[in-house]
C-alpha cells in the first residue's frame, strides 16, 4: 500500500518506455524529424553493440547511418534511405555497413516515421538486424584464386533480393492494415506503435490505482473492520468467549473472507516507487508485495477462529491463535496516512487520536478484567479473595460470588460480563484521564502493579492527546488569529501617526475587504513553491478570463501569453479609491476584471468601465482619475 503518496500521475510522454519494453531484442535508433539530417535522440544498447560504438559517439549523427557507410556500400540503396527519410515513408533496405572497426556487416534496415497526436511526423525509428549469415560466399571457376573477403563481398553483391522474404514489402502510398504491419515489420509484436504524445500513464486492466475511488473505499472498508478486530480480539481473549454462537462466527469468518481479498487485491494494486512514479507493472507489484506486508498480512488473515469453534481445544491455545489478529493492526499506520487526503488534516489527526485512546482504554478494561478474574478465586485453598474488586463488584450489584458444593463444587455466581466490561472500561477511562473517583480501586498486589502501569501510559496519552488537541485548534484559529494582529498592527499604525479619520477609515475598509477577497492567501508565495513552467501554467489559468475575451489577446501564441501571464499582478481596490491621477507618469497598462470603475476630469464622469468590457485603460491619453482592478 502507498501510504499518502499519490505519486507521478500527471500526463507525460510514455513512448521511449514503451518502445524500450516492446523490443528488448531490437537493435535501434530514434532520430528526429524535425531537424536537418535527422540526427539521433537515442540509441539502445543492442544498436552499439552490433555497430561497436560508444552511445556517446552515436548521439547527434545522422539516422540515415552514413557515418557507417563505406566504399563498397551501395550508393542507389543509400540514395533511397536518404530519400525514405525525406518523404517520411516507411520502408525496408539490405545495405553493406561497417561497424567501428570497419568490419564489412550486411544489414537489414527497417525505416518507419513516428506521428505524434498531431499526424506530424516527429521522430524516425530504425531497426537493424545482422544478415551477414545469410550471405554466404560463392565458389565458381570465376572467383577461383580471390580471397575470402573479396568472394563474399561479390557473394553479397549478387544476392541482392534473397532476404526480401525476411518481412512484407512496403509500397508508397499504401494504407491497408498500415499500423499493424507497421508492428510487424519493426518487431513489436501485435501491439500497434504508440504515438509520440503526452498521456496519462496506462496501466493494465487487471491492475488497480492505488487513488482510484474503489480503493479510496475499500481502505475505508479495511479500516474499520481492523477497528472491529482490534476491539473483538482481546475482548474474547480476556473474557474467554468461545464462538459457539453462529451469528458472530460468521460474522468473523466474513471479516477473515475480508482480509484475503484485500490480499488478494494488494497484489494487484499500483504502489508509488522510489523516485514518485507510479508503478503499475504486475511483475514489480507482487515482488514488493511479497517482501513487505504479505507475511504479515497472511498470518493476520488465517481463520483462527473456526478453532474455537471446537469444544475440545484448549482455551490457551486458542486464545494465542486468535490474539495473532491483532497483527491486523498494523495496517492501521498504513491506512491512516491516508486519511489527511480524505478529510481536513487536523480533524483526521483528532479521530485518530480519540480512536487511539478508546482502543487503549478498552484494552487495559480487558486486562484489568483478566487480572481480577485470575485473582478472584484462589485455587490453592478453594476460597474467594474478599479483596478483590470482583467480588466487590458483585456484592455491590447483588451477584455475589458462592460455592456450589453439592453440585460442581466450584465458585459460581458473581456480576455478568456486561456489568464487568462496563466497569472494566470505566476504572481504566477514569484512571487514564486522571480522574479516579475512587469508587472501583486497586486492592491486590496484581491489581496495584496494574494500575501503577496504567498510570504512566495514561500520563503519556493524556500528554499527547490534549497537546495534539491544542495544537490542532490553534492551527484552526491561526488564519483567524493572523487576521487580527494584522488590523491591530494597522490600527497601532494609524494612532501612533495620527492618521486623519477619514483616510484611516478608506484604509480599514481596504484591508477587511481586501482580506474578503484573497481570503489571507498570499500567492506569490504558493507560486514560488512551484517550478517555473506549473507557475506559468497557473498564472495563464489565474488570468484566463482577460487572455479570452479581451482582443488584444486573441492573435497571441502561447508562449506569449504565458510570459504575460507571469507579469501580471493582482490589484483589489475599495470602492471610491482614486488609482491614478491626472499628470502622473504611468508604467503599466490595467484591465477591468471585477467590478466597475469612473473617469472623472473636472468632476465630471466622462466614462464608466465595467467587468465585461475589459477596457484597456490607456491612463495617458485620457488624463484622468480611475479606479481599476488590474489581474
Amino acid at each position: 500500500m502507498a501510504g499518502g503518496r499519490r505519486g507521478l500521475v500527471a500526463p507525460q510522454n510514455t513512448f521511449l518506455e514503451n518502445i524500450v519494453r516492446r523490443s528488448n531484442d531490437t537493435n535501434f535508433v530514434l532520430g528526429n524529424a524535425q531537424i536537418v539530417d535527422w540526427p539521433i535522440v537515442y540509441s539502445n544498447d543492442g544498436f552499439c553493440k552490433l555497430a561497436g560504438y560508444h552511445r556517446a559517439e552515436v548521439m547527434q549523427k545522422s539516422s540515415t547511418c552514413s557515418f557507417m557507410y563505406g566504399e563498397l556500400t551501395d550508393k542507389e540503396t543509400s540514395e533511397k534511405v536518404r530519400q525514405t527519410f525525406e518523404n517520411y515513408e516507411m520502408n525496408s533496405f539490405e545495405i553493406l555497413m561497417y561497424k567501428k572497426n570497419r568490419m564489412p556487416v550486411w544489414f537489414f534496415v527497417k525505416i518507419a516515421p513516428i506521428r505524434n497526436e498531431q499526424d506530424k511526423v516527429v521522430l524516425f525509428l530504425c531497426t537493424f538486424s545482422d544478415i551477414t549469415a545469410f550471405k554466404q560466399p560463392i565458389e565458381d571457376d570465376s572467383s577461383r584464386g580471390w580471397g575470402k573477403f573479396a568472394r563474399l563481398t561479390r557473394a553479397l553483391t549478387s544476392s541482392r533480393g534473397v532476404l526480401q522474404q525476411l518481412a512484407p514489402a512496403v509500397h508508397k502510398g499504401e494504407n491497408v492494415h498500415k499500423h499493424s504491419r507497421l508492428a510487424e515489420v519493426l518487431q513489436l509484436g501485435s501491439d500497434i506503435l504508440p504515438q509520440y504524445k503526452q498521456e496519462t500513464p496506462k496501466t493494465p486492466p487487471h491492475i488497480i490505482l492505488h487513488y482510484c475511488l474503489f480503493k479510496t473505499t475499500w481502505d475505508w472498508v479495511i479500516l474499520i473492520l481492523t477497528f472491529y478486530t482490534a476491539i473483538m480480539v482481546p475482548y474474547n481473549v480476556s473474557f474467554k468467549t468461545k464462538q459457539n454462537n453462529v451469528t458472530w462466527l460468521v460474522v468473523d469468518s466474513i471479516v477473515d473472507v475480508i482480509f484475503l481479498v484485500d490480499i488478494v487485491l494488494n497484489f494487484h494494486t499500483t504502489f508509488v516507487g522510489p523516485a514518485g512514479e507510479v508503478i503499475s507493472d504486475p511483475k514489480l507489484i507482487r515482488m514488493n508485495y511479497v517482501k513487505t506486508w504479505f507475511v504479515i498480512d497472511l498470518l493476520s488473515c488465517l481463520p483462527y477462529d473456526v478453532i474455537n469453534a471446537f469444544e475440545n481445544v484448549d482455551e490457551g491455545i486458542s486464545s494465542l491463535f486468535s490474539s495473532l489478529k491483532v497483527v491486523r493492526l498494523l495496517r492501521l499506520g498504513r491506512v491512516a496516512r491516508k486519511l489527511d487526503h480524505y478529510i481536513e488534516y487536523g480533524a483526521a489527526v483528532l479521530v485518530l487520536l480519540v480512536c487511539v485512546f478508546g482502543l487503549a482504554a478498552h484494552w487495559l478494561a480487558c486486562i484489568w478484567y483478566s487480572i481480577g478474574d485470575y485473582e478472584v478465586i484462589d485455587e490453592d485453598t478453594n476460597s474467594v479473595r474478599l479483596d478483590s474488586w470482583l467480588y466487590l463488584l458483585g456484592e455491590t450489584v447483588g451477584t455475589p460470588y458462592r460455592f456450589n458444593a453439592s453440585g460442581t463444587g466450584r465458585w459460581e455466581g458473581g456480576p455478568s460480563k456486561d456489568s464487568v466490561y462496563i466497569t472494566s472500561l470505566y476504572f481504566t477511562m477514569t484512571s487514564l484521564t486522571s480522574i479516579g473517583f475512587g469508587n472501583i480501586a486497586p486492592n491486590t498486589d496484581g491489581e496495584k502493579i496494574f494500575a501503577v502501569a496504567m498510570m504512566m501510559i495514561g500520563s503519556l496519552l493524556y500528554a499527547t492527546i490534549f497537546g495534539n488537541v491544542t495544537t490542532i485548534f490553534q492551527q484552526m484559529y491561526a488564519n483567524t488569529n493572523r487576521y487580527h494582529e494584522m488590523l491591530n498592527s494597522v490600527r497601532d499604525f494609524l494612532k501612533l501617526y495620527q492618521v486623519p479619520k477619514g483616510l484611516s477609515e478608506r484604509v480599514m475598509d481596504y484591508i477587511v475587504s481586501a482580506w474578503s477577497m484573497t481570503r489571507g492567501i498570499d500567492t506569490d508565495k504558493v507560486l514560488q513553491i512551484c517550478p517555473k513552467d506549473m507557475r506559468a501554467d497557473i498564472c495563464v489559468h489565474l488570468n484566463r478570463k482577460v487572455f479570452k475575451e479581451h482582443p488584444a489577446f486573441r492573435l497571441a501564441s502561447d508562449g506569449c501569453l504565458r510570459a504575460l501571464a507571469m507579469e501580471f499582478q493582482t490589484i483589489h481596490s475599495a470602492p471610491g479609491d482614486l488609482i491614478y491621477h491626472a499628470g502622473e507618469s504611468v508604467d503599466s497598462l490595467c484591465f477591468v476584471v471585477s467590478g466597475s470603475l469612473e473617469v472623472i476630469q473636472d468632476d465630471e464622469v466622462v466614462a464608466i468601465l465595467e467587468d465585461d468590457s475589459f477596457r484597456l485603460l490607456w491612463i495617458k491619453d485620457l488624463g484622468s482619475e480611475t479606479v481599476s482592478h488590474l489581474p
